[in-house]
């Protein structure tokens, strides 16, 4: 039998998906003060709705979560924040070389305030509709409003639109994985649901054990680790390299799905490797409906493409070695930044690209291994060289190869499409832990 999830407990937030379109808010606070710190989650816990009310299309949603330095301002005994991870402890930016944020993508060059000992409170706010958005981000202001030890310190707009593509022209969104108690179906009918404790603490996860859990258990229970990351995504850039090696639009198309492994509708390569197919891809009933067993050498889609790598599926089955399932998690990704106009390929100096917020129970075997040993290593294709080709850290000998009959082709001298911009490690606690927070006395 599954496991039962405590969805009155659950932030919905950081279990279910956003509507789609939406727009959203997100919001950094830093606590100077402890006493205001602690009135600021008493506010918020009266406002976070649980994943039990979660039923339609159009819900807003606002999620709270927490660094440790923003768990240390608010006092939890030191005895409970050494019981947390250690990549939570030591946060992103301690991390970056790990995770291949170096040069342009270093913490030296992030935006102010992202990696730094001041960002203590992550709050995301999301809406189908701008004025429920607003009402709802009103009473996230409101909370830490007349409150003078609270400050907000950074704030980013973001939006998804009815197309669901993002800034490279890509839909996203597709593939995420359900996970079991949640009440939700998935939308891969070969892929079981997850055991919940791979996405939320306090619950077996795949290996059929507890995940560790930060103590005490009122703390840890029904919480999630969140990665947050800013990502400017170099379009134009994008446009030029793919234009400078097509002879036409056509085969400018081609060689964006390679690289993605979807046609910008979303249609899977694996399913339409000649030609996209916009019905497919706006079918969620067939979109995600797929495996790459069959296809173990790529003609259809490329082992190196960014959603094979993002997710293996079955392509990895016959190692023995890799469980795939083990490196599943939540992944939302929202635009911010207006979109380049259509053909440009000119850089116009315009901020723009995705916040993405991945949401799971283990971050170094969830997060930071999809990034580290599938997105910028090639070694488990194969192609020790070669990294993820639209998001992967690229120097001047990258490469990309795509296999066709009857030789190969091989994409050279990749520049960097995505800068990290600034990042941290949150925890979004329960709505019981929220009020344990509240009432610490520390």
């Amino acid at each position: 039998m599954g496991a039962s999830l405590e969805l009155d407990d659950i932030q919905a937030g950081a279990l279910y998906e956003r509507p789609s379109p939406y727009v959203g808010v997100y919001l950094l606070l830093c606590i100077r003060d402890r006493a205001d710190g602690r009135e600021l989650v008493r506010r918020l816990h009266r406002i976070v709705d649980p994943a039990s009310t979660i039923g339609t299309a159009d819900e807003t949603s606002l999620t709270v979560a927490f660094t440790y330095h923003g768990l240390e301002a608010l006092g939890v005994p030191q005895t409970s924040l050494d019981s947390f991870a250690p990549e939570f402890r030591q946060g992103m930016a301690a991390r970056a070389e790990i995770l291949g944020d170096t040069g342009a993508s270093g913490p030296d060059q992030w935006e102010e305030p992202l990696g730094s000992t001041d960002v203590h409170v992550a709050i995301a706010v999301l809406s189908s509709d701008e004025a429920r958005l607003h009402t709802v981000a009103e009473k996230a202001r409101a909370a830490h409003a007349e409150l003078p030890g609270i400050e907000l310190i950074w704030r980013q707009d973001c939006y998804q639109l009815a197309t669901g593509r993002t800034s490279f022209g890509f839909k996203d969104g597709i593939g995420q994985p359900a996970v079991e108690g949640s009440g939700r179906a998935s939308t891969n009918p070969r892929e079981r649901p997850l055991k919940a404790g791979e996405i939320i603490l306090g619950y077996p996860d795949e290996t059929g054990e507890l995940p560790p859990m930060p103590a005490p258990e009122v703390l840890g229970r029904n919480g999630t680790y969140v990665v947050f990351r800013k990502l400017h995504t170099r379009v134009a850039a994008y446009r030029s390299y793919l234009r400078a090696r097509s002879a036409s639009r056509a085969e400018e198309d081609v060689l964006g799905a390679k690289i993605v492994g979807r046609w910008q509708s979303g249609a899977p390569l694996a399913l339409a490797p000649d030609h996209d197919d916009p019905e497919l891809g706006s079918d969620p009933h067939r979109n995600n409906d797929f495996a790459f067993g069959d296809d173990p050498r790529g003609f259809k889609c490329p082992v190196g493409a960014h959603a094979r790598r993002a997710n293996p599926r079955d392509a990895l089955d016959q190692e023995g070695s890799v469980d795939v399932r083990l490196h599943r998690m939540i992944r939302r990704g929202t635009s911010y930044g207006p979109m380049l106009p259509e053909g440009v390929t000119e850089d116009d100096g315009i901020d723009r690209g995705i916040i993405f917020v991945f949401a799971g129970a283990h971050l170094r075997r969830q997060f930071e291994f999809v990034k580290t040993q599938w997105l910028n290593d090639g070694i488990f294709i194969g192609a020790p060289r070669e990294s993820d080709p639209l998001v992967g850290p690229h120097d001047d000998s990258s490469s990309f190869t795509i296999p066709q009959r009857p030789i190969r082709r091989r994409l050279q001298d990749l520049p960097p499409f995505v800068v990290t911009r600034g990042g941290e490690y949150c925890f979004a606690p329960s709505l019981s832990a929220l009020r344990w927070l509240a009432e610490l006395d520390t």
